[in-house]
């Protein structure tokens, strides 16, 4: 068994000193001693990620306000788009829970 400061002494790829607060290794499972099997990375950055939750949300809210607003049917484009952006969200989940190629 470790002791604490071997834990806590190195940061990750990432700069993360230590273990996140809900008691497990750092963003990517790979390096993880505790992970049961190492995962693959998703094809978005965390980044990318944050910035298409961001944009699924805001095109997801911006939809209803335009059907009340518009008179035409222009407003399920917002739709569509906000489905894209999650399907491609789900595909990056999807590719990140397989377990990684060795």
């Amino acid at each position: 068994m470790r002791s604490a400061d071997a834990q806590t002494s190195k940061p990750d790829a990432h700069g993360n000193i230590g273990r996140t607060t809900d008691g497990r290794c750092g963003q990517i499972a790979q390096n993880c001693p505790d992970a049961p099997f190492p995962q693959a990375i998703g094809f978005l950055t965390a980044r990318q990620r944050k910035l298409a939750w961001l944009g699924f949300m805001l095109v997801a809210c911006q939809a209803p306000v335009a059907a009340k607003v518009l008179p035409d049917a222009s407003w399920l484009f917002s739709i569509v788009v906000a489905l894209t952006v999650a399907t491609v969200i789900m595909a990056d989940d999807s590719m990140r829970r397989r377990p990684a190629a060795e």
